[in-house]
């Protein structure tokens, strides 16, 4: 009996996680979404730039990855998680199709990333105000794995923006300002 319950929760999970995926890939991969929703200039205003090394939070179909690997180009690496493998297996589709050698899709959880401590020069959270499991721990990773003086980039979605800011400082991040709808943190400021 308990081998048919697990069984049943596992195809549960499985068809909500592609369920989740398929709606979050009709709109980020609309061909109408860059012209109200530029990639390239949201990933400015986080603070990418030639040559850094980049995490990806919550990369879902690969909206922001693809741009993101364009801007720090080939001295540069984009790091792309994602819990949905579904979202990870579109991302190195896309990967393969534009032939970058500049991106590491990975089933990872933001909370514990395995990349070591003090090695990404820039984080960015997009869309992804409500996390499962909460936020503070995905703070606290991202304090551990980002450089001294190293930025924390957020997009404001829904929810007050002075929470989220208070949020982020309590966990060590000094806020700097806002860029449109980008909110940029440095970690020991």
């Amino acid at each position: 009996m308990r081998d048919k319950t697990t069984k049943r929760q596992r195809h549960t999970e499985l068809h909500a996680s592609r369920f989740a995926f398929w709606t979050i890939t009709l709109m980020h991969d609309n061909p109408l979404l860059p012209i109200f929703r530029n990639p390239y200039k949201l990933l400015r205003a986080a603070g990418l730039r030639q040559g850094q090394k980049v995490l990806e939070v919550g990369c879902g179909p690969g909206f922001f990855t693809i741009p993101a690997a364009k801007i720090v180009g080939e001295e540069g690496l984009i790091y792309a998680i994602d819990i949905n493998p579904f979202a990870i297996r579109r991302v190195k589709n896309k990967i393969a199709k534009q032939g970058l050698k500049n991106v590491r899709a990975s089933i990872t959880n933001a909370s514990n990333t395995g990349l070591p401590e003090g090695s990404i020069d820039l984080a960015f959270l997009f869309g992804l105000r409500y996390i499962a499991g909460g936020l503070e721990n995905v703070l606290s990773e991202m304090y551990r794995i980002l450089k001294p003086g190293g930025l924390l980039s957020f997009e404001k979605t829904r929810g007050s923006a002075e929470e989220l800011i208070q949020e982020v400082e309590r966990a060590g991040f000094s806020y700097l300002q806002r860029k449109g709808r980008i909110l940029l943190f440095i970690k020991g400021a």
